[in-house]
């Protein structure tokens, strides 16, 4: 099987992983700024932008991990960032104030995920 057919857009992983490591930033700096001041931190905890970073994850994992299964043909891959947005899903449901919880599970979630973009970006190269 030929991998410049699915070689539309090289770069897809890596803007992913990228996107990941955002994640675990934003995640982290929310639980910070939450503790430090109340008012910039809620607004970095509300709901909606949990679920459009959530939304974007998912797509942008569906056509970059999608587009690697299509030219190399490895599962590993899809399944250990479908486990990673898994995870993520499961943590958004989670009350902001259990404690860390929701933190921790996203934060795992994002490194499933971005190690599943790297094992596709390994793949396809």
């Amino acid at each position: 099987m030929t991998t410049t057919r699915y070689a539309w857009f090289p770069g897809l992983d890596r803007l992913a992983i990228g996107l990941s490591g955002l994640c675990v930033v934003h995640c982290l700096a929310s639980a910070v700024l939450l503790a430090m001041l109340s008012t910039v931190g809620g607004l970095l905890a509300d709901p909606i932008f949990h679920e459009v970073g959530l939304t974007i994850a998912i797509g942008l994992g569906a056509v970059a991990l999608g587009r690697g299964v299509m030219a190399h043909g490895y599962i590993m891959p899809v399944a250990m960032g479908s486990l990673g947005l898994g995870i993520m899903a499961g943590a958004i449901t989670l009350p902001h104030d259990a404690g860390h919880a929701e933190t921790i599970w996203t934060v795992i979630g994002v490194g499933l995920l971005a190690m599943g973009h790297d094992l596709n970006r390994r793949a396809i190269a």
